[in-house]
């Protein structure tokens, strides 16, 4: 299926430490990347979750842009800076969701979805109130990296595989 790789984004810290009502750390730099280095089991170069053994089968996040866009739709709120949902790869025409427990190439590179990437209550900081419950079910999915390669942003390919 044809779809678009609308953002991608790589951080080497962690934003979203401690409690939401403090807002959130600064990033040294900004995530939004025009393409990312992927690793087999190791995940994102330059990301905060690359080669962490505790998140081998989450290293890489996927999202449906659409997802934010409802989402924004339903709070009344325009729409989300995909960057502030913290996830690695923003897709437009894919249900991104219903990537869990299957195998798929995007862009050429094969993933494993394993399960899907729970919102945190700091989306009602950096979203809009509202967003955390919005999100659930919504939140996209989260990927093992099984091949290497580069993933640019632009018109590509998303090919589903049989069940993991």
């Amino acid at each position: 299926m044809r779809v678009e790789i609308v953002g991608l984004f790589a951080s080497a810290v962690h934003a979203f430490e401690g409690r939401p009502g403090d807002g959130p750390r600064p990033d040294p730099e900004d995530p939004r990347r025009e393409c990312l280095e992927v690793r087999a089991g190791l995940g994102v170069v330059g990301d905060r979750y690359f080669h962490h053994p505790a998140h081998r089968q989450a290293s890489v996040t996927l999202l449906a842009v659409e997802s934010l866009e409802r989402i924004a739709a339903e709070l009344g709120v325009s729409a989300f800076d995909p960057a502030l949902a913290r996830r690695t790869v923003v897709l437009r025409g894919a249900d991104v969701d219903a990537l869990t427990h299957t195998d798929f190439t995007l862009d050429g590179l094969r993933f494993r979805g394993h399960r899907a990437a729970h919102p945190c209550r700091w989306m009602d900081v950096v979203l809009a109130p509202g967003a955390f419950r919005a999100m659930r079910g919504h939140g996209g999915v989260r990927c093992e990296p099984l091949s290497d390669g580069v993933l640019r942003l632009g018109p590509t390919t998303l090919r589903v595989r049989d069940a993991a």
